[in-house]
């Protein structure tokens, strides 16, 4: 039973870390990503659709993103869609492909920039720390049902912590990556 609680625990605090790695996709770094463009969504014949799923998305240097769209007549929804997202540039539209040209970033930006990758991180950590709670209220039903003794139950309160533990170095870990890659010129 608590071997089941520990693997869940694990499993979920696991998921929340992926989540944080997707989530600082979206952060901007030295480099453009594709993934800025992640959420922006057109109308694909009445069905709203990924920018990705209607044509390519590159980026062919540091500081361009190029959009070649699969039908030429989707250029015009793609360009509002880019423009309503406001990702702070303005679409390029050239009647073949739409370029998105970054300005290098200050270090101004670089450093807000840091300060959401530490945000999106203590959110990370606050989801850990409720799936440890939750572990937590698990065991301590096991103890109230009689399925476990008390030693056991403060063993497994333990065991939690250090998986908690370990997940928020996890997470400490990646910001300190993130904030490498962002504040590098």
């Amino acid at each position: 039973m608590l071997e089941e609680i520990y693997a869940q625990t694990k499993d979920h605090m696991e998921k929340s870390i992926e989540a944080l790695k997707k989530d600082y996709k979206s952060l901007r770094t030295g480099k453009v990503n594709v993934n800025i463009l992640d959420g922006i969504r057109i109308d694909y014949y009445g069905t709203p659709t990924d920018l990705s799923q209607v044509g390519s998305v590159l980026a062919p240097d540091a500081t361009t993103i190029v959009i070649n769209p699969w039908e030429k007549n989707l250029l015009g929804a793609i360009d509002k869609a880019i423009q309503s997202a406001n990702i702070g540039v303005n679409p390029n539209n050239d009647g073949v492909v739409i370029k998105l040209f970054f300005p290098p970033m200050t270090v101004d930006q670089r450093q807000n920039t840091a300060k959401q990758a530490k945000v999106m991180t203590d959110s990370a950590k606050v989801a850990i720390r409720n799936i440890r709670q939750n572990a937590n209220t698990k065991a301590k039903n096991l103890l109230k049902d009689k399925l476990i003794t008390e030693d056991e139950n403060k063993r497994a309160q333990d065991e939690i912590q250090k998986i908690t533990d370990s997940y928020v170095i996890k997470a400490d870990e990646t910001l300190k990556t993130k904030e490498k890659e962002i504040l590098t010129v």
